[in-house]
């Protein structure tokens, strides 16, 4: 089975603000632990994330490429790997297929992991735009708290969308998933 993370308030702390170095990325507490034992038990982990600080200027692609390579290398620190990243480098006014919370990124992940369809696949984000990527998709779909995940918990009550398990953060999420493994 397939993870896909969002990765910016999903894996790494973030406040709204651009991360714009490796130096500056940092990991929610349990996240890479997390990310390892989803690995252990046999799942494969991938990220699908939106990156529009390329197209602002703020760092390049050669900087995200480093803030990936930091993560990497915690994962398989802990005996863990990520399968494959997916990013979306436009603007939000590009119009792009890839920018959640169109379902392109996914479509990247399923056509590099040679994947046939994404139905069996659980994407795990903190913001409406990434649980609607999901759906589209045709993945489940479960939110954590983390990052901007407890505004989207509120907005969720007034603008709902069907079949959302919420969690605390994913290491929460992890527990239960292996608590309640059907395999």
């Amino acid at each position: 089975m397939l993870i896909i993370l969002d990765r910016d308030g999903v894996i790494n702390a973030y406040d709204g603000h651009y991360i714009c170095s490796a130096d500056d990325w940092h990991p929610l507490p349990g996240s890479i632990e997390a990310i390892a034992r989803l690995c252990k038990a046999g799942y494969q982990v991938a990220i699908a994330t939106n990156q529009s600080g390329i197209a602002r200027k703020y760092y390049d692609v050669g900087t995200l490429d480093a803030m990936h390579l930091k993560l990497k290398q915690l994962v398989e620190t802990q005996g863990g790997s990520i399968s494959f990243i997916a990013f979306c480098p436009h603007h939000p006014d590009d119009g792009c297929d890839c920018r959640k919370p169109k379902p392109g990124l996914l479509y990247a992940i399923q056509k590099a992991l040679s994947l046939d369809s994404l139905a069996d696949s659980l994407m795990v984000g903190d913001s409406r735009k990434d649980l609607e990527a999901g759906i589209a998709a045709g993945c489940r779909v479960n939110l954590v708290r983390t990052g901007n995940g407890r505004d989207t918990e509120h907005h969720l009550i007034k603008r709902p969308l069907e079949n959302v398990i919420v969690f605390d953060d994913l290491s929460a999420l992890v527990d239960n998933l292996l608590l309640n493994r059907s395999d």
